[in-house]
C-alpha cells in the first residue's frame, strides 16, 4: 500500500534548502527569501493557533494533575477531540495563588486573559488537608466554608468589605480537593482589573462560630506540595467557537478504524497504490521540529491530514461529491463549457484539536482549535 507521508517541518525544511537551487552570485538572495518564507510560515501558524508570538520557555514545570486529566478527558492520544460537547467554551486556563500567605486568602495574576473571552465559570480549587489536631474529642462532623470577594472599604458602604461568593457544608474528617464557584468575582475582576483584592475564605462551626484552623486546613503554595496548590481554574470562550460545530463533529474520530472496503479506498487508495481517486492521506504536524516543544506539554504533535487525488467523471459515490461537484463533473467531461475544471477534492469534515501548553506567565491553558483535522475527503 502506497501512502503519502508529509509532515509540516519538512516544508520548512525544503524552505531552508533553496539556497542550494541556486548559483552562486542568487545565494544571498535565495537564502534571504527562504527565511522570509519560514518566518512567513510560522508567524501565520501562530496566527491559527491565537498568539501573536510563541510563550517563553520557562524551564520544566509539572502541570497542574486536574489540567493534565482534563486534557486526557477532551482528547485522544493525538489531541483529537472527542466530543466537541465535553468543554465549557474552548479554552481553560489554570492560574497558582501568588500571595502565598499563611492565612486563608488567595490572589490570583488574570493579566494573560485577553478581555475579549467571555469568563463562563470560574472555580476555586483547594485541598483539604488531614485536621492537625485529633479529632477524638470534637463534636464537629461538618463544617461550613465560605468563600468571599475582598473589595475595597472606601468604594462601599459596609464597614465588612467582602462579598459571599460561595458556602457549602465539607466534612470535618475529609482529605482532597474541594471547588467553590467564584464566576462573579472573576467577571468583576476582569471588568476593573484594579478591583482584583483576592479571596477570602472562612470556616465556622454549623453554629456559625470561627472554628479552630487546627481542625480544618487547606494546602498553601508556601508549605505544600506543588500539586496541592491553590488553584483558580477558568472556562472562557474567545470566540472563535465554529458554530457548526454539530455539523463537524462524528461519534468516529479521523482514527477510528473503517470497516468497509469504500472507505478505506477513499483513506488510502486501492490496494497496490495505484489509485489517483480523491483521497486522505498523511500530514504529520511535529511541535518538536517546529522548536514548540520548549512549551506545548500535549500533544507533541498531531496528523493534520490533507486530501488529494482526482475528482474525474464519473464521481462515484465513494468520492463523496456534492450534486454540485456531479454537475460540474458532467459539464467538463461533456466539454459543454470552455474553461471549467474538474471538481476539486478537498476535506468535507473537520475536526478540532487540543493543546495543552503553558503560557508567557507559566500558567498552563487547555484551549480547542477547530477544524485542524481532515476527517475524510470528497469532491467538491
Amino acid at each position: 500500500m502506497l501512502v503519502l507521508a508529509l509532515t509540516f517541518a519538512a516544508l520548512l525544511r525544503a524552505a531552508a534548502a533553496w539556497p542550494a537551487l541556486g548559483g552562486r552570485g542568487d545565494r544571498f538572495t535565495l537564502e534571504g527569501e527562504a527565511e522570509e518564507v519560514r518566518s512567513a510560515a510560522i508567524k501565520r501558524l501562530l496566527e491559527v493557533f491565537g498568539m501573536e508570538d510563541p510563550p517563553a520557555v520557562h524551564g520544566h514545570k509539572q502541570p497542574p494533575q486536574y489540567m493534565l486529566d482534563l486534557y486526557n478527558t477532551v482528547a485522544d492520544v493525538d489531541g483529537v477531540t472527542r466530543d466537541p460537547y465535553l468543554l465549557e467554551g474552548n479554552t481553560v486556563r489554570s492560574f497558582f495563588d501568588k500571595l502565598r500567605s499563611e492565612q486563608v486568602e488567595f490572589k490570583f495574576n488574570l493579566s494573560t486573559v485577553a478581555r475579549s473571552e467571555k469568563v463562563l465559570t470560574a472555580e476555586l480549587h483547594l485541598f483539604k488537608l488531614r485536621p492537625q489536631a485529633p479529632l477524638t474529642f470534637s463534636r464537629h462532623h461538618f463544617c461550613q466554608v465560605s468563600v468571599y470577594q475582598l473589595l475595597d472599604s472606601s468604594k462601599t458602604n459596609s464597614t465588612q468589605a467582602k462579598k459571599l461568593l460561595s458556602s457549602r457544608l465539607v466534612p470535618v474528617h475529609s482529605t482532597g480537593w474541594e471547588v467553590f464557584t467564584v464566576t462573579q468575582a472573576v467577571r468583576s475582576w476582569m471588568a476593573d482589573e484594579g478591583s482584583n483584592l483576592g479571596l477570602h475564605v472562612v470556616v465556622r462551626t454549623l453554629g456559625g462560630s470561627q472554628m479552630d484552623l487546627k481542625l480544618i486546613r487547606f494546602a498553601s503554595g508556601r508549605h505544600h506540595h506543588p500539586s496541592k496548590q491553590p488553584m483558580l481554574v477558568l472556562f472562557t470562550d474567545d470566540g472563535r467557537r465554529s458554530a457548526a460545530i454539530a455539523s463537524s463533529f462524528l461519534p468516529q474520530t479521523p482514527n477510528a478504524v473503517k470497516s468497509s472496503r469504500t472507505a478505506r479506498s477513499l483513506d488510502y487508495g486501492e490496494e497496490g497504490g495505484h489509485s489517483r481517486h480523491c483521497q486522505r492521506l498523511p500530514l504529520y504536524v511535529d511541535f518538536d521540529e517546529i522548536g514548540w516543544s520548549g512549551w506545548i506539554v500535549s500533544p507533541r504533535g498531531y496528523n493534520a491530514y490533507h486530501c488529494k487525488g482526482s475528482c474525474s467523471f464519473p464521481l462515484g459515490q465513494n468520492m463523496r461529491p456534492t450534486n454540485h461537484a456531479t454537475v460540474q463533473s458532467i459539464i467538463n467531461a461533456l466539454k459543454l463549457i470552455r474553461g471549467i475544471e474538474t471538481p476539486c477534492c478537498v476535506p468535507d469534515k473537520l475536526f478540532s484539536i487540543n493543546l495543552l501548553y503553558f503560557d508567557d506567565d507559566e500558567n498552563v491553558v487547555l484551549k480547542q482549535y477547530n477544524d485542524m483535522v481532515a476527517g475524510s475527503c470528497g469532491c467538491h
